[in-house]
């Protein structure tokens, strides 16, 4: 006895399982299908999220039925999901989304079914988030024989980040020299010459690329002191160069007044004959006598002048 077979309704596309990709980007899942000859019911597709807790139910998100499309829910999923054909009924069931978010991350499944055949895939999508600009650092004073360590550090970035250094001036890097893919450090345990040049460091995932440059130098001991001797000279003599402030013209009259102002004697009228005297006449009161005086010095005020 001969018992025909007839195959049923096929998923046909295929591809990767696992699809990484950045966020802000779009992505389609594609889900194309073909009926089998015995599938004569009415087409209804379902795309799903699936939980990962097979204890909870699955969330709907778009579907297909009866020559109508169906948006599921208002959830901020939702926004931006459509079928990537204009006519779903035409074999092409993909799903497009539009500006992902890290939040899309999930096993996505497309069912499929026409009675009596039905078929599902699923694919499991990874939103990722590309590396920031990392920034360039060094540790240490560059200085010949001494430590130093060059730094590189993405704040932003999906892991796992991989961290490669690599000179881009003056051949490659010196094998003394060890770097972490991981941490993104570079060190070199006794600097010297051979080390110096510009240093480019890359950081990438699965979905993007930056990097960030540096300049490493070799400064030799003495280039450094005299470099700070030198530093200080100039600000010395920064100093030394500027001309002292005029005096306030005030000042210098007072100068001048009081050198063309010798000490003058002023003489008091009166007195006793016990006092001490110096000759000489005020206000003769006579042609043969002369009243004695009494004579004191008299300083010049440079503020006041003289006494009176």
């Amino acid at each position: 006895r001969n018992k025909m077979c007839a195959q049923g309704m096929q998923v046909t596309s295929t591809g990767p399982q696992t699809i990484q990709t950045a966020e802000g980007e779009g992505v389609t899942l594609g889900c194309r299908y073909t009926p089998g000859t015995l599938d004569t019911g009415e087409l209804d597709i379902e795309w799903s999220m699936l939980s990962p807790d097979t204890t909870q139910k699955d969330q709907m998100l778009m579907s297909y039925s009866s020559g109508t499309k169906y948006l599921h829910g208002n959830h901020a999923l939702a926004k931006g999901l459509s079928f990537t054909a204009h006519d779903p009924s035409m074999g092409d069931a993909s799903l497009s989304i539009a500006l992902l978010s890290p939040a899309h991350s999930a096993t996505y499944q497309c069912k499929v079914k026409k009675s009596p055949g039905v078929d599902m895939r699923k694919v499991s999508l990874v939103v990722m988030v590309k590396p920031s600009a990392p920034k360039c650092w060094v540790e240490g004073g560059e200085l010949v024989g001494e430590a130093v360590a060059l730094h590189c550090q993405s704040a932003k970035g999906s892991t796992p980040l991989k961290y490669t250094w690599r000179r881009e001036s003056a051949g490659p890097i010196p094998a003394t020299a060890t770097q972490n893919s991981v941490t993104g450090e570079l060190k070199i345990s006794n600097h010297s010459q051979s080390f110096a040049g510009i240093y480019r460091c890359e950081v990438n995932n699965a979905v993007g690329t930056e990097h960030c440059m540096i300049n490493l130098r070799a400064n030799k001991h003495l280039d450094f002191i005299l470099l700070s001797r030198l530093s200080l000279w100039l600000c010395h003599n920064l100093f030394i160069d500027v001309p002292p402030p005029e005096s306030r013209p005030v000042s210098r009259h007072t100068s001048r007044s009081t050198n063309q102002h010798p000490q003058v004697t002023y003489c008091q009228v009166g007195g006793t004959e016990g006092s001490s005297f110096s000759e000489g006449c005020a206000h003769p009161r006579s042609s043969n006598s002369c009243t004695p005086v009494k004579c004191t010095p008299v300083e010049y005020d440079s503020k006041y002048g003289y006494a009176v």
